[in-house]
């Protein structure tokens, strides 16, 4: 019975992703085209451009647009958070793509945490310091999580994989990652804003750096002590 159900849920959400990307092929057969040769240009003000070209439901792209490449996890995010800045404001593009980025997190979650966990399991079963580490993250996921969505330009891709191939809950994922997101993506939009921009305001860009490395270096220093702390 529970195969049977795991089954239909995995049905359900495979045919989800289709009408979800059919639907918005067969509204604009176009738009895949434009942010895929916009994309290769890493043009950030013919994104914006684009992305403002959708007047009233510019908004309503620019949100979806974001959650679904960060669920994908390519290309970087900081591509998405930058343009909403450029085109809403630059507390409003943060807002936006803070919102959008934990949605597109939760997304990636459930694809794989439905479709990979069985076989992550089977991997995870051969292997004792797999066994322990995946033990560990249902006691302690959420504060690893959290620390890592703080880091910005931190690889989404991996930190949704490992969420959702762990024994971390949806809720603590889904949590960790909206409050973590908000300081990174404050960071990396401020940083995207500022250097195509850097004119305007190059010593708030000077400020935000310092304060991106002053997070890696924490970061590695608690990363480390903690090896140690696991070690002994």
């Amino acid at each position: 019975m529970k195969d049977h159900k795991q089954l239909l849920v995995k049905i359900a959400l495979a045919l989800a992703v289709i009408f979800l990307f059919g639907g918005f092929y067969l509204a604009s057969p176009a738009t895949f085209y434009e942010i895929w040769h916009l994309l290769q240009r890493g043009e950030i003000f013919e994104i914006a451009a684009y992305i403002h070209s959708f007047g009233r439901w510019a908004v309503v792209f620019a949100f979806l647009l974001t959650a679904v490449m960060n669920a994908m996890g390519f290309p970087p995010a900081m591509i998405f958070s930058t343009a909403c800045t450029l085109i809403f404001g630059i507390v409003p593009g943060i807002l936006l793509a803070w919102a959008a980025e934990t949605v597109g997190a939760g997304i990636s979650f459930l694809f794989f945490r439905t479709f990979l966990r069985d076989t992550a399991e089977k991997l995870i079963s051969g292997n004792r310091k797999l066994q322990e580490w995946d033990e560990k993250s249902r006691s302690e996921g959420f504060r690893i999580m959290m620390i890592a969505r703080v880091i910005p330009y931190f690889p989404a891709a991996a930190l949704n994989a490992f969420g959702a191939l762990s024994k971390m809950s949806f809720r603590d994922y889904i949590l960790a990652s909206f409050i973590g997101k908000f300081p990174a993506t404050a960071l990396e939009a401020l940083i995207g804003h500022d250097t195509v921009t850097i004119h305007q305001n190059p010593l708030r860009l000077g400020v935000v750096i310092g304060i991106s490395i002053l997070l890696y270096a924490i970061f590695f220093i608690w990363d480390r002590r903690n090896r140690k702390v696991s070690e002994e």
